[in-house]
């Protein structure tokens, strides 16, 4: 299960232990000077940006969605709604993520989020043994096999990096 080096568990830590899910928790000292929180996470852990996965929060034709791709990359907007079936999609208005999540940006973690969306994950998460997604606050890395990030938030995946 997690190794117990984070501080106070977060709802992405319950909802993973609750689960069942084996989890690891990398914590590290988030500079509130950088902007690039998965940058941040991946240089702070001494890891491969491809590794590390952001977790976005997209408007599909109204309605909100996840997708999780690689920090060492951008995603593919027309290629997101397109693996979800939609025509248009944007990024979330920032405070209208925080409010579906209940996370703030650059904490928002694809585990324990208010409310189940539909998710979507790289396809370049299956190259790896594990992948590195926030843990639900700055500073907080959850280490998981891409197999259970993607079966605990129901994801698809698609090839929606650039």
């Amino acid at each position: 299960m997690a190794k117990k080096n984070s501080g106070e568990a977060t709802p992405a830590l319950v909802a993973l232990h609750r689960a069942g899910v084996p989890v690891t928790v990398h914590a590290y000292e988030h500079d509130p000077r950088i902007r690039s929180y998965g940058l941040e996470a991946a240089d702070a852990l001494k890891l491969d940006p491809a590794r590390v996965f952001k977790t976005l929060m997209i408007d599909i034709d109204g309605t909100l969605a996840v997708a999780v791709v690689p920090v060492s990359g951008s995603l593919d907007l027309k290629r997101a709604a397109a693996a979800l079936d939609g025509k248009r999609a944007q990024l979330a208005d920032a405070a209208a993520a925080q409010r579906a999540t209940g996370y703030v940006l650059g904490g928002i973690s694809p585990f324990g989020q208010k409310k189940q969306h539909r998710t979507i994950v790289d396809t370049s998460a299956l190259a790896h043994p594990t992948v590195f997604v926030s843990g639900g606050r700055r500073g907080l890395d959850l280490e998981v096999a891409p197999a259970d990030l993607i079966a605990h938030t129901q994801a698809v995946t698609a090839r929606i990096a650039r």
